[in-house]
């Protein structure tokens, strides 16, 4: 076996790797590390402070006297240098001694804890997810601080070498979803792991739907709340995201901010919410239908008034709308790419300026477009953003059967996309459940929020080993204090 300093002349090449020996009476030290990975002041205030003043010691004494906390001993070369190109610092004592000491000295560098970006909220707390998965953790453990939240990590990518971190409330969880996870993370064959969806796509029941089987969430509330009814979350060091499964198709239409307000308000928005959502997929392809094969079902009202809107446009219903939708999937793409404040000026002047031209010019007529505003409107109230772009991209499917064989054309694709959702699932459970296989026991939190006390246990179909989450005899129960 090479030495440590022999092999350490092999990372040399790097400019960044630092090795040098400190002499002693007997055998020198030989410490080597990555000066871009290694926290200089544990360095020096620590580890070479403590053999400045140490001169005629072993490495067990050593491995002592130095006060850091994340300290151990290795003599396996590849373990050696996985350490040292995560920040830490090797110490040698002798050539002959193929023993070595790794001190845990790593540079943390990132932003801090931010708000949300993507799913804002108005009450509720303003903690989002960061690059760090230490952070990341330390977040999940305050918000869970039992002994019963189980953490596991693996390594994933031949490159990269991310960490990968399951987490699960043991006692709770279903273990079929914890294996299930650990062996599809552990099967996956791929050198660079840089973002949670990657592995989110790659672990999911059927890549090839448009429909995400894993929720990804940058909150940290909803991650422990998630855990808290059975649900295994995955984190990946350098993604500012988590994912969580099983999921159901109820739960992407459903925002963590609907539990702090009052239950009556909470499924209000949440019906408006799913409302949006078939709006924002049927209306414009219901408008295809109508105007192309079905205009004697316009009612003599607006009859007038769309007649009038559309007397100068020289397109079919079809071409128009493929106009529109493309000019907002435009506005929508520039908004997101450009900085904050351009895009958000970007967004309206854009939408106003060639709204109003595209009406002047008879391109589209002013019915449509205000279908394809509110269309685009109730797109956003979905909370998750990759279920989101799904809906985005449903659309033009629908718009193409409905002009192909009108409102039939319409159901037939719709009864395409149930059977698709009715054959997928998520991590094995049905996608669709409670719906199907129907539940009558588990619908109290799926169209409707319940009251807080009739969350007295844990949803049926996550298979929980503890489906109790409190004694709902003592729910509703209030005593006042008597003066």
């Amino acid at each position: 076996m090479n030495s440590v300093p022999q092999v350490w002349k092999e990372l040399d090449e790097s400019s960044d790797f630092l090795y040098f020996y400190h002499k002693t009476n007997t055998e020198p030290f030989f410490i080597g590390y990555f000066k871009s990975l290694t926290e200089s002041k544990v360095l020096h205030e620590h580890i070479l402070g403590t053999l400045s003043k140490e001169s005629d010691v072993s490495l067990d004494d050593l491995y002592k006297l130095i006060p850091v906390g994340e300290k151990e001993m290795s003599s396996d070369w590849n373990y050696i240098r996985n350490k040292l190109l995560r920040g830490y610092v090797a110490i040698q004592h002798g050539l002959q001694n193929t023993n070595c000491l790794l001190i845990n000295a790593v540079l943390s560098k990132g932003r801090n804890v931010t708000k949300p970006e993507i799913e804002f909220n108005v009450e509720g707390p303003k903690e989002a997810f960061v690059e760090s998965l230490d952070t990341n953790l330390n977040l999940i453990r305050k918000r869970v601080p039992i002994p019963k939240l189980r953490i596991k990590e693996i390594i994933l990518g031949s490159v990269s070498e991310s960490r990968v971190a399951i987490c699960y409330m043991d006692g709770i969880t279903n273990e079929q979803y914890i294996n299930t996870c650990i062996q599809r993370l552990e099967n996956l064959q791929f050198d660079m792991v840089s973002d949670i969806t990657l592995i989110q796509q790659m672990i999911e029941d059927n890549s090839n739907s448009i429909f995400p089987q894993l929720l990804g969430t940058e909150r940290t509330d909803r991650v422990a709340w998630s855990l808290t009814l059975g649900q295994v979350c995955i984190l990946v060091d350098g993604s500012p995201t988590a994912i969580l499964g099983p999921v159901t198709l109820g739960l992407f239409f459903t925002s963590y901010e609907d539990y702090f307000l009052p239950w009556i308000i909470g499924s209000i928005i949440r019906l408006i919410r799913i409302i949006s959502v078939v709006f924002s997929v049927l209306a414009s392809s219901v408008y295809v239908a109508v105007m192309t094969y079905h205009g004697h079902g316009i009612s003599n009202i607006f009859l007038p008034t769309i007649i009038s809107s559309r007397i100068n446009v020289p397109f079919p219903p079809v071409v128009e709308v493929l106009i529109m939708e493309l000019v907002i999937e435009l506005l929508r793409e520039a908004g997101a790419r450009l900085p904050t404040k351009i895009g958000q000026t970007i967004g309206i002047v854009g939408g106003i300026v060639l709204g109003t031209a595209a009406v002047e010019a008879a391109l589209t007529s002013n019915f449509l477009l205000i279908i394809v505003a509110l269309s685009a409107l109730a797109s956003f109230t979905t909370p998750v953003y990759r279920m989101s772009t799904t809906i985005r991209i449903l659309r033009f499917p629908f718009i193409i059967a409905a002009q192909v064989w009108g409102l039939l054309g319409i159901f037939i694709c719709a009864l395409a996309v149930i059977t698709h959702l009715l054959r997928l699932t998520s991590l094995g459970m049905p996608f669709l459940v409670p719906f199907y296989p129907f539940r009558i026991s588990n619908l109290y939190d799926t169209v409707i929020r319940p009251p807080f006390s009739k969350f007295h246990h844990r949803p049926g179909f996550f298979r929980t080993k503890n489906s109790v989450r409190f004694d709902k005899r003592n729910a509703n129960l209030k005593k006042d204090i008597d003066e």
